[in-house]
């Protein structure tokens, strides 16, 4: 019998923070008003192909409020459903670490000054993490656990570049080896089904996160939404979905693979009903997420088995 935690066969995060701080923490979700370089001509006016309007951050609080105020809107609608007192000030729209030092340094203070808050999580690109910007992270890191998100969504790049995602491999490596000099943890998002990619392509994806040296990992599902680049590779039949059984096949296999002290932060994504064109299963959020822990147990299937320390890629 392999290892569980909290009674699930993989190390969820609600599991890490119950064990890190002593109660459930939340995640406050904020839109601290960034843009991204891969949007504003930098690198490139697209963006990500599946990257919706809101910059990834369309379950975040509104850009034209302080992050005070979002911070406590936010709270008062997750206090609906669940009681908590500690949180973690979430920066999740766009890019969170492309501005000056000056303003980076104004948002998350306001952020860690928020009662309650005990970690800052920021989402951002590879290539936004200069020097300035990692020694800021760090002096962060010395008072509250900071982590940071990081979208590879593959590591293939031929797939990153039909996606537009706008960097190569080698940029992600060389910004996590600058990460974990400085102890900063980092989370890597990955992405099953995008276009192009075979089963054996998001598995080496997988693969590739497991000896990363990653501390977390978000395994997502392609949405399709309404007024992304990616309509037009669907419109011309560039863009299959993966079925549920299909998606729940390989997150299966995935948790196997990685190693049992990674954190996994997410099995499946959200996207907004209004927004999504495809695929529609993915809305029954809670019934995929009871379908994966059935295939688990049906399959008896633990984190890690499948880890080996050194194995080559």
């Amino acid at each position: 019998m392999g290892k569980e935690w909290n009674g699930k066969r993989y190390h969820s995060l609600n599991h890490f923070l119950r064990e890190k701080f002593g109660e459930k923490v939340f995640k406050i979700s904020l839109d601290g008003g960034f843009s991204c370089p891969n949007r504003d001509g930098t690198i490139s006016s697209g963006g990500c192909l599946f990257c919706s309007e809101r910059g990834s951050g369309d379950f975040a609080g509104d850009r034209d409020f302080s992050i005070g105020m979002q911070f406590d809107h936010v709270k008062k609608m997750m206090l609906k459903k669940w009681n908590g007192s500690k949180y973690i000030a979430y920066f999740q729209a766009y890019t969170n670490t492309y501005a000056s030092i000056e303003v980076l340094r104004e948002k998350y203070e306001e952020a860690l000054k928020q009662e309650g808050v005990v970690a800052l999580a920021i989402a951002t690109r590879p290539d936004c993490l200069g020097e300035d910007v990692l020694d800021l992270l760090e002096e962060i890191n010395k008072k509250f656990y900071v982590w940071i998100e990081l979208g590879l969504q593959t590591c293939n790049d031929e797939s990153a570049k039909k996606i537009n995602r706008g960097y190569k491999l080698e940029v992600f490596e060389k910004s996590i080896e600058e990460l974990k000099i400085r102890n900063i943890d980092f989370v890597v998002h990955s992405i099953f089904g995008l276009p192009g990619e075979t089963k054996d392509d998001m598995l080496k994806t997988v693969k590739y996160i497991a000896h990363s040296g990653a501390k977390g990992v978000k395994f997502h599902l392609l949405h399709l939404m309404k007024n992304t680049p990616l309509v037009k590779l669907y419109e011309r039949g560039e863009l299959e979905f993966l079925s549920q059984e299909e998606y729940i096949d390989l997150l299966c296999k995935s948790v196997e693979m990685i190693p049992e002290d990674m954190v996994v932060h997410r099995l499946t994504g959200d996207a907004p009903r209004d927004l999504l064109i495809g695929p529609m299963w993915s809305l029954k959020k809670w019934e995929v997420l009871n379908a994966i822990d059935k295939a688990m147990e049906d399959n008896d299937i633990y984190q890690g088995e499948k880890f080996k320390e050194g194995m080559n890629l």
